[in-house]
């Protein structure tokens, strides 16, 4: 079927940021566009209704039958038996995945700059696509984040280059391979390799094999762009037929930083580009290591882009920033609340870290919900034990959905919190997100910095926090 000959779409499972993007992407090129799914919650539902896409709750074979499709995309938490796509099958209705789909409706278009990785790709791939765009290079952009200035996780521009999140995460029930080898990359950036997604990958290895298989994807005339301070990452990068770019903090990293000083709410830092004998500096207000490092690899890609530092200066000092990502949500009686996605617990940990630099002379309170497949399970109690040591006090919630998992295999959230006190730290354990905003509400003093942590919605932890604080302070 041609693109010229669909004009409905359909899409299972649309309430994910991946396929919540894709359908505006759809909708704004001039489709009808219309889905289902059984987890609607905003951002995502508030901007689609916004669009006037029309939304079913749940899945049901009628759903089909009142808005007959052209083309069905569907998303990667569709499982075989579902009713839906069990009628999709049956009826021989095309369909596609949602990485086929931004293949085949955009890439054909652009050259693509994929940003992959176990952390980072959201914050890494959002501030991508706003150095290129402030330096007029128009880019086309699909990531897994909100910029904050603009409400949108995309961008449909008219230039050279198209930036993806390029996510390692599985494509469909019936395509197991990693979304980001449907991407094509043009530049690929790989920020780090990690164990993640134990649903899906059964050890390390398997992950590896995946990052393996995307930068075999890269060709002998592009380039791959990768973090000389992971071992797994070089390993990924020996076996690239494609021009291969280092960056980081190592003495033999092509792009080097050199000298980091670390400011309240501002890096300053000198680093080495392979295009001149003298280090060049940049200023910052993007918290962490973690994000100094990831702009050194930012500034590989726009410096293949043709962008000169000095824009890319004045870019970085301009940026938003990424709803979700370090997301300040208000302060109020002297307390700061910020949102943010971290989840895997070297996220948690970079995170903060990150935060104690930035704001040295606030309490750190750590908010955590493990929400993700690989957080509710207990390959990662030992990692989780460890990483909220940087915070003054930790607030873990119990996670919801442990049903789906086997007993055997579930995070025990009770003995998580028992474990990071036995480290000498203050920490709580919360049956629900009302107990945990209840304690909070009167836990907080003035000067503190409240990291809320989770892939989900929490419950609406930040804004119901900053609101009961709000009120309580005009009593």
């Amino acid at each position: 079927m041609s693109d010229g000959n669909v004009k409905t779409v359909y899409m299972m499972g649309i309430g994910g940021i991946a396929m919540g993007t894709l359908a505006t992407m759809l909708k704004e090129k001039g489709y009808f566009v219309v889905g289902s799914d059984v987890n609607l919650y905003p951002p995502m539902s508030d901007h689609l209704e916004s669009l006037h896409i029309p939304l079913f709750k749940g899945y049901n074979v009628e759903n089909l039958s009142k808005y007959p499709p052209d083309l069905v995309i569907i998303g990667n938490v569709i499982r075989r038996e579902n009713a839906e796509a069990q009628q999709v099958l049956n009826q021989g209705i095309p369909y596609l995945s949602m990485p086929e789909a931004i293949s085949r409706f955009f890439l054909c278009k652009h050259q693509s700059i994929v940003v992959a990785g176990t952390h980072g790709k959201s914050t890494t791939s959002s501030l991508l696509s706003w150095i290129l765009t402030y330096a007029g290079l128009d880019p086309s952009t699909f990531v897994g984040a909100f910029l904050k200035n603009c409400e949108r996780s995309y961008r449909i521009g008219n230039g050279r280059y198209m930036v993806l999140e390029g996510d390692e995460y599985d494509t469909a029930f019936f395509d197991k391979g990693s979304k980001f080898l449907h991407y094509r990359p043009h530049i690929g950036i790989i920020t780090s390799i990690e164990y993640d997604h134990a649903d899906i990958f059964p050890n390390f290895e398997a992950v590896l094999s995946a990052f393996h298989r995307f930068a075999q994807l890269i060709a002998p005339s592009d380039y791959l762009i990768i973090n000389a301070d992971d071992p797994h990452c070089l390993e990924v990068g020996r076996n690239c037929k494609g021009k291969v770019l280092t960056y980081g903090w190592s003495d033999k990293a092509q792009w080097r930083i050199h000298e980091v000083e670390f400011r309240p709410e501002e890096i300053r830092f000198t680093y080495q580009s392979p295009h001149s004998a003298t280090p060049g500096s940049m200023i910052s207000h993007l918290p962490g290591r973690h994000n100094v490092s990831n702009i050194l690899g930012i500034m590989a890609a726009a410096d293949i882009a043709g962008i000169s530092m000095e824009t890319f200066q004045e870019a970085l000092l301009k940026f938003p920033g990424v709803k979700r990502r370090q997301d300040l949500i208000g302060e109020t009686k002297g307390v700061l609340i910020m949102d943010d996605f971290a989840h895997h617990p070297t996220a948690v940990k970079e995170t903060i870290d990150a935060l104690k630099l930035f704001y040295p002379q606030r309490r750190l309170i750590a908010a955590f919900e493990p929400r993700t497949n690989t957080s509710r399970r207990s390959v990662f109690h030992s990692a989780y034990t460890s990483a909220f040591d940087g915070a003054d006090c930790i607030c873990i919630k119990q996670p919801q959905g442990m049903e789906s998992i086997s007993p055997q295999e579930r995070l025990d959230a009770k003995k998580l919190v028992q474990d990071i006190v036995l480290r000498g730290k203050e920490a709580h354990y919360f049956s629900t997100t009302e107990e945990l905003i209840e304690f909070l509400s009167q836990y907080c003093a003035s000067n503190d910095l409240v990291l809320c942590m989770s892939n989900g919605s929490f419950d609406g932890l930040p804004g119901r926090l900053l609101e009961q604080l709000s009120q309580q302070s005009q009593i």
